[in-house]
């Protein structure tokens, strides 16, 4: 008996690590966090976070997460509050987390990008793959309708402004501007509690990425900035933002001043800070 009892324990050890990968993998449910007069920060899913406006007459969304399951969630969330159908969909930038959902949209909504972030669509991937929106019949689900540096959009009477304020994350990446609530959905070019990511490989740069976003603060007078992976960020926590990454960029070029190599720069930092270090470098040997 008590052989058996020890083997009932083995075999659930065994099973433990599995669970707990499976309890780590689940994804929550797509949710529509009320922040503002018909305003919402769509959350959960596959993908990334984005926004909603729910107008009189139709509905712009943001970003557009990954999988048919999530749009679906969306979409059914969407139909709680309104029937009123989804007319604009913006996507920030090209990373797959914000943009691979749009094939599973109606084809009669619009999608809006900035001009670069539609040419990333056909950009090949991080190891050279081609890209899977080159295929014909994804066509319709690409942005139709781009812009150079400002755009506006009216859902019903409402203004909705698109910035583009230059090179960052990746060379598209734009911020939806509410200005009758003052709240900016600004994707992934702010990350809190986790390292910042560049995509260097989609044209992105550390140091336009600064500059980007201090011209971001001067030119809106946003008060709450909702981003693609973190918690709701003010002014404060972007101006901090900002000097993290001229500091990191000033410690990495004076370990370079010094000769060391980028792995022996690697050492100096957290693990996960590995790529960050990497494009830093490697952004800063080109420049001299």
């Amino acid at each position: 008996m008590k052989a058996f009892v020890k083997f009932c324990f083995f075999l659930i050890a065994l099973s433990l690590p599995w669970y707990a990968v499976a309890q780590q993998n689940v994804t929550s449910p797509v949710s529509l966090d009320r922040i503002g007069d018909n305003l919402y920060e769509v959350k959960g899913g596959s993908g990334a976070n984005g926004g909603a406006f729910i107008g009189e007459y139709g509905v712009l969304l943001i970003d557009a997460k990954m999988n048919q399951e999530s749009v679906d969630q969306t979409i059914r969330e969407i139909r709680k509050l309104t029937d009123k159908p989804i007319r604009f969909l913006v996507n920030t930038h090209s990373d797959g987390d914000h943009v691979s959902g749009n094939k599973f949209f109606p084809e009669s909504v619009v999608f809006v990008a900035h001009a670069n972030c539609r040419k990333e669509f056909f950009h090949p991937g991080r190891k050279g793959e081609p890209s899977s929106w080159s295929d014909p019949a994804l066509e319709p689900y690409i942005p139709s309708v781009t812009f150079s540096n400002q755009m506006d959009l009216y859902v019903d009477a409402q203004k909705v402004e698109l910035w583009y304020f230059g090179i960052g994350h990746t060379t598209g990446d734009i911020v939806v501007y509410f200005p009758h609530e003052r709240i900016a959905f600004v994707g992934d070019q702010v990350f809190k509690g986790r390292v910042q990511l560049i995509h260097s490989y989609k044209g992105g740069n550390s140091f336009k990425h600064v500059e980007t976003l201090e011209k971001m603060l001067e030119t809106l007078d946003a008060e709450k900035f909702y981003s693609g992976h973190s918690e709701l960020l003010d002014r404060d926590m972007i101006r901090v933002h900002i000097n993290e990454m001229k500091e990191l960029q000033k410690k990495i070029a004076g370990f370079m001043d010094k000769k060391n190599t980028l792995e022996e720069i690697r050492k100096e930092f957290s693990k996960d800070q590995s790529n960050i270090i990497e494009t830093i470098y490697n952004e800063i040997a080109a420049a001299r």
